[in-house]
């Protein structure tokens, strides 16, 4: 409507910049969910089309159309909103044959839609963190980091962990890497989110002390927790070239 409406004319430009974003995000091969800030500007666009052409005559258009809209919405709230078990949500998204819901990220398929999968194993991980922190003699754990590298495992240990008597995560990723690594030197590191390979790299010792695997969870958080010791050299000098932003 802002586009060709003469009553709309002064939104136009609202048109023209939804198409301008969500073509340069379609160039860009952007995460699909970054363009959902514009859908309420076509949302409202929408109605006052639909209520200005139907103003005159043909109204029971508007209740044929509010009430599909709502039909719509019921069938697919499960999939947009956690109201269901993990068991009733499976068996009810297998009876929409071939339907595959929509993917965020460049990861393999999940159990579960994303939006879902994000919300399990969390507290998993942390408590079997705790175990491998808590299994350590007292004078190491106050030099022992735990380093995830991704911001989400760091943030579960911030959220959870402080019941368990864990430090606060440092890690590579996003904001995280921002904050540094404080006073830690990397003689005793605990890893999470990785395959183990890049820490043999920089410690002499690595050792798979648990394993994270919610089955629930996203693909990327079924990993080893990893005890390193030994850094090859100093975690403030290997900080700038580790940088996941």
């Amino acid at each position: 409507m802002p586009l060709f409406s003469r009553r709309a004319s002064k939104y136009r430009f609202l048109g023209w910049a939804f198409l301008g974003i969500f073509g340069l995000l379609l160039l860009l091969k952007a995460k699909n969910y970054y363009v959902a800030p514009l859908y309420p500007v076509l949302f409202a666009a929408g109605a006052v089309a639909l209520e200005s052409t139907t103003e005159l005559r043909a109204r029971w258009i508007r209740v044929v159309y509010a009430t599909a809209v709502f039909a719509t919405g019921l069938i697919l709230a499960p999939f947009a909103l956690p109201i269901l078990p993990v068991g009733e949500f499976l068996a009810y998204q297998n009876t929409f044959h071939g339907f595959t819901p929509i993917r965020m990220e460049n990861l393999a398929p999940e159990i579960l839609p994303q939006q879902f999968a994000d919300e399990f194993g969390w507290k998993e991980m942390v408590q079997k963190t705790a175990l491998v922190f808590n299994s350590l003699p007292e004078d190491q754990k106050r030099e022992t980091a735990i380093f995830a590298n991704n911001y989400g495992e760091a943030a579960a240990i911030d959220f959870f962990g402080a019941q368990y008597g864990l430090p606060e995560a440092i890690g590579k990723h996003e904001t995280y890497w921002l904050w540094g690594p404080r006073s830690y030197t990397g003689k005793t590191v605990i890893v999470l989110g990785s395959d183990g390979k890049g820490d043999r790299e920089h410690f002499r010792i690595v050792e798979a002390m648990s394993r994270v695997d919610n089955p629930y969870a996203r693909s990327e958080e079924h990993f080893d927790v990893y005890l390193c010791r030994d850094l090859t050299t100093d975690l403030h000098t290997l900080w700038p070239k580790i940088k996941a932003w």
